[in-house]
């Protein structure tokens, strides 16, 4: 039961965006790498951070590295995510989104956001833990409300699908 997309630009953007996100991702695999083990030794940072040397300043170099090492584990996350909205972007492209993969891929995606949130609370964790008067760390991380809401609603929306897709093949088998 496919039916042509719509004439709506928003699919041709959505798949552009996917694409260069995608990219941009990888990228970042090979900018915290390099964060990680070419750039920066332990003195580089302590002057870029304008920290002097003290047990604190340590702690703080390693907080860092347990942060990017954290990011690392985000990518293939990330890389989930997009490939899966990729794929749905293609079957509304396609005029048929109500099949049961894409039910499968949003809680796919849900479970790579719920992951990414409990990652971010963990890279929050770090920053305060390693954060002191003298070498304030700030980091946008830790637990969000509206990323918590996002999971929920990827949850749902998934079950949503799968009872389209269910509801779709009944009346396909009725008719």
């Amino acid at each position: 039961m496919s039916r042509p997309a719509s004439s709506s630009a928003a699919l041709p953007i959505a798949y552009v965006v996917l694409r260069i996100l995608i990219i941009v991702n990888w990228l970042m695999v090979a900018v915290i790498l390099a964060l990680l083990f070419v750039i920066p030794n332990e003195q580089w940072i302590m002057s870029a951070l304008d920290l002097s040397p003290s047990l604190d300043a340590k702690r703080v170099v390693m907080g860092l590295r347990a942060i990017a090492a954290l990011g690392l584990a985000a990518i293939p996350l990330n890389y989930a995510v997009l490939k899966r909205l990729l794929a749905m972007v293609e079957t509304v492209r396609a005029g048929d989104p109500f099949v049961a993969a894409n039910a499968y891929r949003l809680q796919t995606i849900a479970w790579a956001l719920l992951t990414l949130q409990l990652l971010s609370v963990v890279i929050g964790a770090i920053a305060r833990t390693i954060s002191t008067p003298a070498h304030p760390v700030h980091f946008d991380a830790g637990f969000s409300i509206n990323g918590g809401l996002a999971v929920l609603l990827t949850f749902l929306l998934a079950r949503v699908f799968a009872e389209g897709a269910r509801m779709r093949d009944d009346l396909e088998g009725t008719v």
